[in-house]
């Protein structure tokens, strides 16, 4: 679904992404570990369209990625969701996820109808999708910062992705916020079909949720493969599991 192939990204004269290489098969949940600075915000920016790389390519079902915005490639399946949280504070859980269903419909711009009448359905499954039905009335902003990721999350479904990018999506959450957001996850994932690409420094979750794991060290990717062959590596142990696992 995904193959990102030798993709380089410098920022004046620091070299964020040095060589990534990556890739993604339809319905796998893949995870991108390395420590901080190890370039891998930077490549969820490139293939999300958010950043542009200087060399290399990024394919999605096939078509190439280098070039188009982001707007554009979310059109084509793919969705991110980042490490901030990026969503309206002052619209309502529902309206938050509403706009972006409507942005899919190409309704956004619609002046004749009521947005209160459009897409309310649809919307409302994925909130119920995720486990915001209750709470769809609320300003986004009065929500806790685990319902917040989660808020941010069904925004993201909102695209009706193929395959949905989360930038550490359990960043900043009490344990059992983390307990709950991967089992939304595996359900995304296990019910839905959902395609997941994700970075995270909890590694123990990582290790335990990813089909496969690509980790990267100064910019580079140096292997990705099934959690037991990542574990078993000498130079992923020395370069960023310190051994211990």
């Amino acid at each position: 679904m995904l193959s990102v192939k030798d993709v380089q990204k410098s920022f004046d004269q620091f070299l964020a992404v040095k060589k990534a290489n990556l890739e993604v098969e339809k319905g796998e949940i893949v995870a991108v570990i390395g420590p901080n600075g190890a370039g891998k915000s930077t490549l969820f920016k490139m293939i999300s369209g958010h950043l542009t790389p200087d060399k290399g390519h990024i394919f999605f079902k096939g078509k190439e990625l280098v070039g188009k915005a982001p707007y554009q490639i979310c059109r084509l399946g793919l969705s991110m969701s980042f490490q901030i949280v990026n969503v309206f504070n002052r619209l309502t859980v529902f309206e938050n996820v509403q706009v972006s269903v409507l942005s899919r419909m190409k309704r956004s711009f619609d002046m004749i109808t009521p947005a209160r009448r459009v897409a309310v359905q649809e919307t409302r499954e994925i909130l119920e999708s995720v486990g915001l039905i209750d709470v769809e009335n609320r300003a986004s902003g009065s929500l806790s910062h685990g319902e917040r990721k989660v808020l941010e999350m069904a925004v993201a479904l909102g695209a009706n992705p193929d395959l949905l990018i989360l930038d550490e999506p359990t960043a900043g959450m009490a344990p059992e916020e983390t307990v709950a957001t991967i089992k939304l996850l595996e359900y995304l994932n296990s019910e839905l079909g959902l395609t997941i690409l994700f970075c995270e420094h909890n590694i123990d979750l990582v290790f335990s949720f990813a089909n496969r794991i690509m980790v990267m060290q100064q910019g580079t990717s140096i292997i990705q493969g099934r959690p037991d062959d990542i574990r078993g590596n000498e130079e992923v142990r020395k370069a960023y599991l310190g051994g211990t696992h």
